[in-house]
This record gives C-alpha cells, structure tokens and sequence, in this order.
C-alpha cells in the first residue's frame, strides 16, 4: 500500500509499526467507516455544526434539535453523543458544554486548523476536512513528506473504502493541488536533484501556524486509543519540535 513503498528515505527515523499505522485497518476504519457515514438520523445536524464551527458561533440544543428528524428526538442524547465523538475523532472538532448545563455549546478545534477560505457549507466539506487530516497525518508518519506517486496511491485506496456518495469529494487531486496547496496547507515541490523530475508534498506554513506534529500525533493516538508516547520517534521528535530543537528527522525537510 501506498504508506510501506517509500521507507528508505525515513532514515530510521520512524519504526516500521508507527510507519504501517497509516494503513491500519483500525485508523481506516475510525476514520473513513465512522457512524458519520452511516447515521441518516444525524446527517441534517452535521451541516450546522460544521457551519456554526466555520463561522465560530455557538450552537443551542434547540437548534440542533431542529435539525434532527421529531420521530428521533427521544434519541437525541445518544445521537448528539455519536456526533460528538465523529467531530472529534474525524473533524478534530471538539464540541464543550456551556452553562447553564445542557442548552449551548461551542465548538473547538482540537488540532488548531481553521479550514477558512478552503470549505463550502455543502457535504463534501466532511470530506475535505477528514482528507485534510489524513494527509497531513501521513505526511508526519512518513518522515514528513510523501511523494506524488504514494499521495495518488492513496487516495486510489481511499476511493475503494465504502463512503455514501454525497460524502465523496468530486474532484480530490484538485482540491489538494489548488485549495490545500494555494491555501498553504501543503506544499509541493520538486525532489531536490530528482531526474526526470519528481515532486513531494510536505506541510505548508499554514498548517504549522495552525497546528503542531504534537497536536496531530495526539489525535492519532486518540483515534486508535494509545499513549502518544507510545509511538516512540514521533513522540520524540514532536517533543523536540515544542522545545525548539532541530529533530535528525525534520532536518532533510
């Protein structure tokens, strides 16, 4: 698979366990099977939270009721739970409670991406924004960059999972190059001395305003419910990152 063609060029810098995460069948299917995908009850509340997030308002229960179908209200509790627990292991989007208890709430997010100027208000910005933290996760596990050959063999691998279809993103290659790239989320480039010419993503200075390898590895090991500290190399050099010290592995960046 696309994550286990490139290893050399890590140097050592990433274990072959933390490196085959990528392509767990666990990640896989928190990520892209999540009950987001699969819950009608719940798919008229996530374009308002999604837009209430964009936009940095908070969101009333009354409001989110009124997105949910009046034969399901009685399941609400369960239903906003499993939103809940979708925003933030998909999204990264954390939903907090405000006082008075149970009535409004804000949503956060939890690795710091804003996504402005990237999304629409429609269904593919679930995708878009899932996509977007997949690649920027990958990018980190491999030695923080992958080339164009393993992104495509990627995303040809995500196309294979099952996803309903107002969830698939039309035209993803073209959201990446022009909306992630020109958005500086990523950025592309050619490898240095490569003949005939190849080209890798790495990540753009958008996202380290935004984010940190910290943050990211964080939310990977949330997902697959592990101790950050647990992928050894990625935790060492996401710590560095925080101190200020130059890692060996973000040096050939």
């Amino acid at each position: 698979m696309a994550c286990s063609k490139s290893n050399q060029h890590i140097g050592g810098c990433i274990r072959k366990e933390e490196e085959n995460l990528c392509t767990s069948p666990d990640v896989l299917v928190l990520l892209f099977l999540c009950r987001l995908y699969q819950d009608n009850k719940i798919a008229k509340l996530l374009p308002v939270l999604i837009l209430k997030y964009q936009k940095e308002e908070p969101i009333t229960k009354d409001e989110m009721l009124h997105s949910v179908d009046p034969r399901y209200h009685g399941q609400f509790p369960v239903l906003f739970k499993t939103v809940c627990e979708c925003l933030c292991l998909v999204f990264s989007i954390d939903v907090q409670e405000l006082d008075p208890p149970g009535e409004t709430y804000v949503l956060l997010p939890v690795l710091g991406l804003t996504y402005n100027g990237v999304l629409g208000d429609d269904y593919q910005s679930f995708s878009k924004i899932h996509l977007l933290i997949v690649i920027l996760t990958v990018i980190f596990l491999k030695g923080n960059r992958i080339s164009e050959e393993d992104l495509r063999d990627f995303l040809k691998t995500r196309e294979m999972l099952p996803q309903k279809e107002h969830f698939i993103i039309r035209e993803p290659w073209e959201f990446i190059t022009k909306d992630l790239v020109q958005g500086g989320y990523l950025e592309f480039r050619q490898v240095t001395n490569s003949d005939p010419a190849q080209y890798e993503f790495l990540w753009g200075p958008r996202t380290y305003a935004e984010t940190t390898k910290m943050k990211v590895l964080e939310h990977l090991a949330k997902v697959n419910s592990r101790d950050p500290r647990s992928y050894t190399h990625l935790y060492d050099e996401a710590l560095s990152e925080e101190q200020g010290v130059p890692h060996p592995c973000a040096l050939h960046q």
